[in-house]
């Protein structure tokens, strides 16, 4: 029995194996655990590649879409609303001062830029949907400050027609309620879809630098595995990692020309239409509101110098050199080919205005008002203020419309070439990390 303990406690304990750590670290340090570890890691970077450049790219489309559908139609809206409500309370001075002449076109007028107005701020209300944040609010201010407006302006025809000098002061009133709260709001709606419209530009035209670093990465990647694999087998070429790396080549080549050809195509959009517009869209909202305090500095007949002041600011800006915001001459800088012809033309038009309105001021200034009045705007026309403004303000409408043709040239299209560049590079993706698999995969087999 002694002999039995003692050979018992001399057993030595039994011993455990390794763990699971233990057995996947030796297993990492042998050559199929190298080879799958590699695997792992140039598939994950492949497949981060493709995802990036999916990703990047599906979201320059989606801006890029963005703005030729959405935000540069309602920032030309705003500012088209801006000019329409400008442009109505200009023809309605116009039409008290005609008051019993007043042609029906000029009435027409007026009527047309209320109904554009209303049209335009239903159209942008319905466009930014109930997400509109501030700028649904302004759109519903305008709305309900156009009817206001326009009854002030009823009121003020009617008392005229009658003889009556409080017409006058009405058809004031209405003017600074256009001037002092209808237009603000309609230029905060416009500034604030001008800031959108930048917005959805840079996202558009952003230079995917991830998915470029991510792309250079993997492919460098991948290179470098097949130099350590020809040093360690001393075989030339893995089809199935030449096939990922010509593939992650292919992939990045594609995302690099086609982000520089979409930029190119924004750039232009940019310079030859959003920068253009803009430039235009500020002079002649200025030259209207130069023209408004032309009529109605006639409707006030002398009781305020708050109109001939205004003139000259604004003629000041108007008339200043190329350089500054706002100046005529400044439109010729660099508009598109097919709006210079208009410019020029616009350009001449506006001289005359500015000689035809001297003359007028002139003549008002020596106690001349019927002279004034036949100087600055007439029922059938003439060589007038009023035709001269006229002939600008339809030759700016022209090389509007040129520039907005070139806007839609250049940014048209751009999102179905993102859209087909993302839809490549997540295909080359794919296949460069099944050659990965592959490769790598052959390589494995030899172990068995």
């Amino acid at each position: 029995m002694l002999a039995q303990a003692q050979e018992g406690a001399a057993a030595p304990p039994a011993t455990r194996g390794p763990g699971p750590v233990a057995r996947l670290r030796a297993a990492g340090r042998t050559p199929p655990g190298r080879l799958r570890a590699a695997a792992a890691v140039l598939v994950a970077l492949v497949l981060l590649f493709g995802t990036a450049g999916l990703w990047q790219s599906a979201n320059r489309s989606a801006a890029s879409g963005g703005l030729v559908s959405r935000s540069e139609p309602l920032s030309q809206d705003a500012a088209e609303i801006y000019r329409s409500l400008a442009d109505a309370d200009t023809t309605a001075a116009a039409g008290f001062l005609l008051a019993g002449q007043e042609p029906p076109a000029l009435r027409k007028r007026y009527q047309d830029d209320l109904a554009t107005a209303a049209r335009l701020i239903s159209e942008a209300a319905a466009r930014t949907g109930s997400t509109g944040g501030d700028a649904q609010l302004r759109l519903a201010e305008l709305n309900q400050q156009l009817p206001r407006y326009a009854g002030l302006v009823d009121t003020a025809r009617a008392a005229n027609r009658e003889g009556l000098p409080l017409g006058g002061a009405y058809l004031r009133y209405a003017s600074g309620l256009m001037q002092q709260t209808i237009l603000p709001t309609a230029q905060k709606l416009a500034d604030s879809e001008a800031a959108a419209l930048d917005e959805e530009y840079d996202r558009a035209a952003a230079t995917p630098w991830l998915s470029l670093a991510l792309g250079v990465l993997a492919l460098g990647a991948l290179a470098r595995y097949q130099v350590l694999l020809f040093r360690r087998t001393n075989r030339v070429f893995n089809p199935g990692l030449l096939a990922a790396s010509l593939a992650v080549l292919t992939a990045l080549v594609w995302l690099g020309a086609g982000a520089a050809a979409a930029g190119g195509s924004l750039h232009d959009a940019r310079v030859q239409g959003i920068h253009p517009l803009r430039q235009l869209n500020q002079v002649r909202v200025e030259a209207l509101q130069a023209h408004t305090a032309e009529n109605l500095n006639l409707v006030s007949r002398g009781a305020t110098d708050a109109y001939t002041q205004r003139w000259d600011q604004l003629a000041k800006e108007l008339t200043g050199p190329a350089g500054q915001a706002g100046s005529v001459d400044g439109l010729s800088q660099s508009p598109p080919n097919a709006a210079r012809a208009q410019l020029a033309d616009a350009r001449k038009a506006f001289g005359d205005w500015q000689d035809r309105h001297a003359q007028a001021a002139g003549k008002d200034a020596d106690g001349d008002y019927e002279a004034a009045l036949g100087l600055t705007l007439s029922a059938d026309g003439g060589d007038t203020a009023d035709t001269a403004f006229g002939a600008a303000e339809q030759k700016w409408a022209a090389a509007e419309q040129a520039e907005q043709g070139a806007f839609e040239a250049a940014a048209g299209g751009v999102d179905t070439v993102l859209a087909v560049q993302a839809a490549a590079v997540a295909l080359l993706a794919a296949l460069a990390a099944a050659g990965t698999v592959r490769g790598i995969g052959r390589r494995l087999a030899e172990y068995r």
